[in-house]
């Protein structure tokens, strides 16, 4: 009979316990941040890739553009809204001194991308033009904007998903950019 009435226990415990569980995970989800998705890259160098230049076609960049000082990785598009919202800000840390390398990625056109860059603005250093969105892909890109964070050993650090604005500049990137300056100028290769 106490046999009995044990297993009783445990058969009505057991949707309460799925219960919890079940509520655990989505308030683990409700207050997780979005834009913080990890990257199978990180603390490994970037892919090997081929691309042409955005304003001249028949100049290649291939993954050496991504190593000798620290960088971000900024990945773009004209069809891209936040990418828009993005673009001032990322001519502002430009402005700064942040040098940042852009990878067009799956754009309408390399034409539009062109007048994009010559109307708003262009914060980028080198612009890789990734019209149908492969190396982006090895990347492990989601979407457009997203940024990556590369030390001089061409090593991808971070990645951020999302505009990049003063709050993710000021609390995220800034802080882990600064902190490879100075590990870059340190080591006296500073550009």
């Amino acid at each position: 009979m106490a046999q009995r009435s044990k297993l009783r226990w445990v058969i009505l415990a057991l949707p309460l316990l799925a219960f919890l569980w079940l509520t655990i995970f989505l308030l683990r989800g409700l207050f997780s941040d979005p834009t913080e998705l990890s990257s199978a890259l990180v603390g490994k160098p970037v892919p090997q890739f081929e691309l042409p230049d955005i304003y001249d076609t028949s100049k290649i960049h291939t993954e050496a553009v991504l190593q000798g000082r620290p960088m971000l990785l900024n990945v773009w598009a004209t069809w891209c809204p936040t990418c828009r919202a993005e673009h001032e800000y990322l001519n502002k840390l430009a402005a700064e001194g942040v040098y940042i390398v852009g990878l067009n990625y799956k754009d309408d056109s390399r034409a539009k991308a062109v007048n994009w860059l010559n109307t708003l603005g262009d914060p980028y250093q080198v612009n890789l033009f990734d019209e149908r969105g492969m190396v982006a892909l090895d990347f492990g890109v989601y979407g457009a904007p997203e940024t990556f964070l590369i030390n001089a050993d061409g090593e991808v650090v971070y990645r951020h998903v999302g505009d990049v604005n003063d709050r993710v500049w000021n609390t995220v990137l800034g802080p882990q950019y600064q902190q490879l300056m100075q590990a870059y100028q340190t080591e006296g290769t500073a550009p």
